[in-house]
C-alpha cells in the first residue's frame, strides 16, 4: 500500500515505520503524503496507540534537500505545509503516538519525535536542529521542539546545531525514557500500555483538550479545561469510573 512506509497492527497497536533507510529516511513530499494517509487511517481506526518508528541505522534526518532544492518558493510553502499538517494531524488524533527513537533524529526528524505525545530512546539516539550550523535554519523544527524543552535548551539546539545525546534529551524533556538497544521496544510497549489504559473516549477528549491548553494564559486554560472536564464527567466512562471506586470493583470501560 505505501512506498516509503511500513504498517503494521498488533493488538490494539498500529506501527508505523518509514522506510527509506538509503535515504536515511528523509522526508520527501511522497513520504510526507505517505505518513500524512497512515495516521488519518490509523486515527480512525479502533487502535488504541500507534508507534513511528524507522527502518535503518538513522530515525530520520528530516527533509530531503533533493526535494527542497528543486522547489521554489511556492513549492517549499506547499512542502512545509504538508509537514506542518502531519505534525498537528498526530496531535488531534484520538490515539496516543509514541515515538521509537533508535537513531540519529534530526531537524525535521526531531519535530516529528516532539510532535510525538511520547517519546522513548535508544542510548543509541542523538537529536539536532542542524539547520543552525547551515544555510536553511530549523524554523518550523522548532516549534514543537521550543514547546517540549523550553527557550534557553531550544536556543542552544537551533543556534548551535550540535547533536544532543539520549541522556541531554531526556534531561531536557525532549522524551520520556532513554534504555539500551536491545530493551527499546520492551519499553515503547510497557509505556504505550501504561498511557492507553482506561477508557478510550476519555482519553481521546483528554489528549485534544491537553494540547488545546498548553501554552495558554492560565485564566485562558483553566476555562477551556474547565468546560471540557464537566461534560467529559458525564461520559459513559467517566461514569463507569467512579461507578467501579465507590463499589470497589473493576471497572468494566465502555467502547
Amino acid at each position: 500500500m505505501y512506498e516509503h512506509l511500513l504498517m503494521s497492527r498488533d493488538g490494539d497497536t498500529v506501527t508505523i515505520t518509514m522506510n527509506r533507510p538509503a535515504r536515511r529516511n528523509s522526508l520527501s513530499a511522497d513520504h510526507l503524503a505517505e505518513l500524512l494517509a497512515a495516521f488519518r487511517a490509523a486515527g480512525a481506526s479502533d487502535a488504541t496507540g500507534i508507534v513511528l518508528a524507522g527502518a535503518g541505522p538513522v530515525f530520520s534526518a528530516g527533509h530531503d534537500f533533493a526535494d527542497v532544492a528543486a522547489r521554489d518558493l511556492v513549492g517549499v510553502r506547499e512542502l512545509l505545509t504538508l509537514c506542518t499538517d502531519l505534525m498537528k494531524t498526530m496531535q488531534s488524533i484520538p490515539q496516543v503516538v509514541i515515538a521509537r527513537v533508535h537513531g540519529l533524529a534530526t531537524a525535521a526528524g526531531c519535530q516529528l519525535v516532539a510532535s510525538c505525545d511520547l517519546a522513548v530512546a535508544a542510548e543509541s539516539a542523538g537529536f539536532a536542529l542542524p539547520g543552525g550550523k547551515g544555510g536553511w535554519f530549523c524554523h518550523t523544527p522548532a516549534v514543537p521542539v521550543a514547546r517540549s524543552i523550553g527557550r534557553k535548551r531550544l536556543m542552544e539546539l537551533a543556534l548551535t546545531g550540535d547533536v544532543i545525546d539520549a541522556a541531554t534529551a531526556l534531561d531536557w524533556g525532549l522524551v520520556n525514557r532513554v534504555v539500551p538497544g536491545d530493551q527499546l521496544d520492551d519499553a515503547v510497549g510497557d509505556l504505550l500500555s501504561r498511557a492507553t489504559r482506561g477508557s478510550r473516549a476519555s482519553k481521546s477528549m483528554g489528549k485534544v483538550t491537553l494540547y488545546a491548553q498548553l501554552d495558554r494564559p492560565e485564566a485562558d486554560a483553566y476555562a477551556i479545561a474547565l468546560e471540557v472536564m464537566a461534560a467529559a464527567a458525564q461520559l459513559p466512562g467517566a461514569r463507569e469510573g467512579m461507578a467501579a471506586f465507590l463499589e470497589k470493583r473493576k471497572p468494566s470501560w465502555p467502547d
